[in-house]
């Protein structure tokens, strides 16, 4: 078994490659390594490479000038021109731009340091867990590489099974946030390029062989039956029983892992209270692995399109939206529960009984907690623009992403759509690009519907890649970007697709107590004016199934660069950043009331005839 662990972790080691991504980790046996850490700014990359630019962690002998090295074996002879313990210190999770002034707009190399304890008992395995980290993430431990990880948005681990000891165990991580254009996301985006180790990082303790993933679904064909698998890590053949308990639904399934390490279930299923925004229902369940059981809260409902028509648990839906950005009330990278509920209990204010998460897979707090308010979500991934639709290895670094967000997010329901792609300029590299990754986002989860936000000309919704999609979702600026109010009213929209149709953005920007007239732009006045407007057009849009204006709230952005207006933000929000409602807020809020009123009429009225 040791022989194993170790080979386990020496391919990681010397390839560089995360490992099968955990999932469920909220309710495993965990440790927590956030809170205060060390940091050290490295713009030329001292740490890391010598001055003839030789790479230190390619060395046979790592010399001591290397950050991730041993430094409490330095010898007090050498010369040794860092000391970790002496820098600075940041709070983890956290990005560095909002925390230390100095590096607002800084893209570069910071170094990090955390040491801790940890005594792992005989036979038990040890991973370490990185929920996100900006953007790419060379990590090691007690001086030993475990590996590069790319993508800005998405949890990765290590197995440090080998590698750590019962004392002084130091974990050295370098941030790069650099952009490039090969990324993904590419060079330019209209959000904050937030640096630095983003979300949690935890240990996790695990026996030899555990359950490393599963999913457990209700079958979207077949609602008396609940479908899924059970991965686990490391198969004893001699051991291969798993039980799946959900005591609520009078459910104790027991099988069999087969060689491979998965097992694959149908279970019959009975009375079930489909989860809705109307009963957000969770159901307790375990899964019991050889006495290692693991919990979870599962909602069970069923996600389709039938023509132009959404349907939720078999019901026609509007989706009452509105997209959000991963920001905090103090105008750096959300986080934690709390940056979740502000922002979630803002979207039901307004109204709303589901969210466009853009433009990437934000962390994992509020997905779980719109699961418990029973708000739809749209989750997507920073194909954002003009990516390098050609280069193979920018589709890979794509597809890895959205790979990671659907392991992590798959057993939860409040997720109805997986977004491929925003405003992606079209060509045949483009199409070839995102139809790859629908079909790779089917063969991991065909639960869910598919969408990216397209682009529209001239009132015309005919974008080739909409033929791959369950629905088809644009974003538009009238009033904004081009085209005249007053003509919103007379715009006739037209399509080639018979499928449900979202407008996934629109709106333009007001400063929060800037008034003046309706014509004046960067007002309250002038914004609400705009959302009056486009509702009259979108109204007439056929197929409209949905809508998620364009923001939430006012956000970060580099490119905002008008004094005394932007000052650094997309000044778009219905709320500004400090918290205050902007008129059209309440434009849609009323606009969402009738909406809700609307589809109650309707239910009400096909009860009265069935």
């Amino acid at each position: 078994m040791k022989k194993l662990l170790t080979a386990l972790l020496l391919t990681s080691t010397i390839f560089g490659f995360a490992q099968n991504l955990i999932s469920n980790v909220p309710n495993r046996h965990t440790t927590s390594l956030n809170g205060v850490w060390n940091y050290i700014v490295d713009p030329y990359q001292t740490g890391y490479y010598s001055f003839h630019l030789d790479q230190y962690d390619k060395q046979e002998k790592p010399n001591k000038s290397s950050f991730a090295s041993n430094y409490h074996a330095v010898n007090k002879q050498e010369l040794v021109e860092y000391d970790f313990d002496k820098s600075p210190t940041i709070t983890i999770p956290g990005d560095w731009n909002s925390q230390v002034p100095e590096l607002k707009y800084y893209e570069g190399n910071v170094w990090f340091k955390k040491s801790f304890d940890y005594d792992l008992k005989d036979k038990k395995r040890l991973f370490v867990y990185l929920g996100a980290i900006n953007y790419k993430a060379d990590v090691y431990l007690n001086g030993k590489k475990l590996g590069t990880h790319e993508g800005g948005f998405t949890p990765f681990n290590y197995e440090v099974t080998s590698i750590v000891k019962p004392k002084d165990n130091f974990l050295v991580i370098k941030v790069d946030n650099t952009r490039h254009k090969e990324d993904v996301p590419t060079l330019n985006t209209d959000w904050w390029n937030y640096g630095g180790i983003t979300r949690d990082v935890t240990l996790i303790e695990e026996q030899a062989s555990f359950i490393e993933d599963y999913k457990i679904q209700l079958n979207q064909k077949d609602k008396s039956k609940i479908s899924g698998f059970i991965k686990i890590n490391n198969l004893d053949a001699s051991q291969n029983q798993v039980a799946v308990s959900i005591p609520e639904l009078k459910i104790n399934y027991k099988g069999k892992v087969g060689t491979d390490g998965i097992l694959n279930f149908e279970i019959p299923v009975k009375k079930v209270s489909y989860w809705s925004p109307e009963n957000p229902k969770l159901y307790d369940v375990t899964i019991d692995f050889n006495g290692q059981k693991l919990k979870d809260n599962i909602g069970f409902r069923t996600i389709e399109t039938k023509e132009d028509k959404i349907l939720l648990n078999g019901k026609q839906i509007f989706l009452r939206g509105i997209s959000i950005h991963e920001e905090n009330a103090k105008g750096g990278r959300a986080n934690s529960e709390e940056d979740a509920l502000r922002l979630l209990n803002w979207a039901k204010e307004l109204g709303c009984n589901y969210v466009r998460l853009a433009h990437y897979p934000h962390n994992e707090n509020i997905i779980r907690e719109a699961d418990k308010l029973g708000i739809m979500v749209w989750e997507e991934i920073p194909v954002y623009w003009s990516v390098q639709f050609t280069r193979k290895e920018t589709y890979d670094n794509a597809q890895d992403q959205l790979t990671a967000a659907i392991t992590r997010d798959k057993n939860r329901a409040c997720i109805i759509i997986w977004s491929m792609a925003n405003e992606t300029p079209i060509s045949d590299a483009r199409n070839e690009f995102i139809k790859n990754l629908v079909t790779h986002t089917k063969s991991l989860d065909n639960t869910r519907l598919i969408s990216a936000a397209l682009l529209t000309k001239n009132e015309t919704i005919d974008d080739e890649i909409g033929q791959y999609l369950d629905i088809i979702a644009f974003n538009q600026y009238l009033g904004w970007y081009g085209g005249n109010l007053e003509d919103a009213e007379k715009k006739v929209w037209k399509t080639k697709y018979n499928k449900p149709i979202i407008v996934s953005e629109f709106g333009g920007d007001a400063k929060a107590g800037f008034h003046g007239e309706k014509n004046e732009r960067w007002t309250e006045e002038y914004q609400e004016y705009l959302y009056i407007q486009n509702l009259k057009m979108i109204d007439k849009i056929p197929h409209i199934s949905g809508l998620s204006p364009w923001i939430l709230v006012d956000f970060r952005s580099p490119k905002r660069l008008l004094p005394g207006i932007q000052d650094g933000y997309n000044r778009k929000g219905l709320i500004s950043n400090d918290g205050e409602k902007k008129k059209a807020f309440y434009i849609m809020q009323d606009y969402y009331a009738k909406k809700k009123k609307e589809e109650e009429n309707s239910s009400a009225n096909k009860m009265k005839k069935n």
